[in-house]
């Protein structure tokens, strides 16, 4: 296979880093290197303490070169979360100068559409086409070549807070690599778990990540609503320690090895050996009030997002459905419990295969990196970075285009 670039994708979170390294050629994506390590300096996707970062993401690049037997790596394109994340829909209208539509139109509706009035400390990450209308005719997707006089646009918009933002690019960049690019996570995870029929159905993509889950709502291709909740897999495990009176790290294993959140479905006769704290003899703890704690919590998630769903008035949307996925999707029953508690069908999404090592990949807590490495060529979705290495006078500069046609929708913000 002909190697075109090398890839690199960086998912940050706040129970573990991932890195991957892949080839791209004209046939597809090449896995070369696969790099995991816990993560530490994180709190709710929002970096708390930056040396503990960067070492914890030094840690993962540093495994994923070993991997791929790569050293000069440049470049990474770097999810994002955190309760500072805020998304909400918009739009704009222009009249169209000409007898067909160019791609300058659309750069001046988009314009239009992002001239809302966001908090200073707040940047623009994305602005998303939902759909355009020219004149009276709407659902549709490019509008370049239409004949029309007036063009309307509705995006969707994800914003963050500066500081927290420059915070996560200022480790990635410690850690030796510079982010060209920062995207959403629940957009980088439906990139690699939803396909393009559930997202014209109508789906919502549940990420269930260490301190927070994410959720991606998708309808006619395009998406409606993202969010970010600070309830996550961390929530579950603290829940484990607590009732079973355990150290954390037992009360994770406990969760991965045997969590299960539907009593029902546990056996009354099966028992758990747990540890307590040191010095203290193993104890045997009932299967199903393993559960009981589990599905407490489960069940709590799941109202949040439904709560969500009904304040949004986007039930009638998703008719497919939910998917979920992340680190925190595999607790035996998860999938039974959301479609009792959401009402709708409801399954665990799992990353589509890429060439190399992808049976090794093919886990839901890969999904947001995966999804980081299919969108690390696609600009139409992602703010590209300018290093604080480059020129200080520059740290706080985004700089965001939507594809080729759409360079010049962003424009500096400081």
């Amino acid at each position: 296979m002909e190697t075109k670039n090398v890839l690199v994708a960086l998912d940050v979170g706040t129970t573990k880093v991932c890195t991957v390294i892949a080839a791209e050629s004209a046939e597809g994506f090449q896995i070369l290197g696969v790099g995991s390590h816990p993560s530490h300096g994180l709190k709710k996707g929002s970096v708390v303490n930056i040396d503990k970062t960067v070492q914890s993401i030094k840690a993962s690049i540093d495994e994923a070169k070993v991997m791929a037997g790569i050293d000069d790596l440049h470049d990474a394109t770097v999810g994002i979360a955190g309760n500072h994340i805020f998304c909400f829909n918009s739009s704009g209208v222009v009249p169209c100068k000409g007898k067909e539509i160019t791609a300058a139109d659309v750069d001046r509706v988009i314009e239009a559409a992002k001239a809302v009035l966001i908090p200073s400390d707040r940047e623009v990450l994305h602005v998303i086409p939902q759909e355009f209308k020219v004149d009276n005719t709407s659902g549709i997707k490019d509008p370049v070549g239409m004949c029309g006089t007036r063009l309307e646009v509705y995006v969707h918009i994800v914003t963050g807070k500066t500081p927290l933002i420059q915070n996560l690019i200022k480790c990635v960049e410690q850690a030796g690599l510079r982010p060209n690019q920062i995207i959403l996570q629940p957009i980088a995870s439906s990139r690699s778990v939803l396909t393009s029929e559930e997202k014209e159905l109508g789906v919502a993509l549940i990420d269930i990540g260490g301190g927070t889950t994410d959720l991606a709502v998708w309808k006619d291709g395009a998406l409606v609503h993202s969010q970010i909740i600070p309830l996550g897999g961390n929530h579950f495990t603290n829940d484990l320690a607590v009732a079973l009176k355990i150290p954390h790290n037992e009360a994770e294993r406990i969760k991965i090895q045997n969590g299960i959140v539907l009593p029902e479905q546990a056996d009354p006769r099966v028992h758990v050996s747990v540890q307590g704290l040191t010095g203290t003899r193993a104890k045997e703890v009932p299967l199903t009030a393993v559960a009981e704690v589990l599905g407490a919590r489960a069940e709590e998630l799941f109202t949040v997002v439904k709560d969500i769903i009904a304040d949004k008035n986007l039930a009638t949307l998703i008719t497919g459905g939910y998917v979920i996925t992340g680190g925190g999707a595999m607790i035996r029953g998860l999938a039974d419990l959301a479609e009792y508690t959401l009402e709708k069908p409801a399954k665990i999404g799992y990353p589509r295969p890429i060439g190399g090592i992808g049976n090794v990949m093919q886990d839901p807590k890969f999904s947001t990196v995966l999804g980081l490495l299919l969108d690390s060529t696609q600009q139409e979705n992602s703010i590209q970075v300018r290093s604080h290495k480059s020129d200080s006078a520059d740290e706080s500069d985004f700089m965001g285009r939507i594809g080729s046609s759409f360079k010049n929708v962003f424009k500096d913000l400081f």
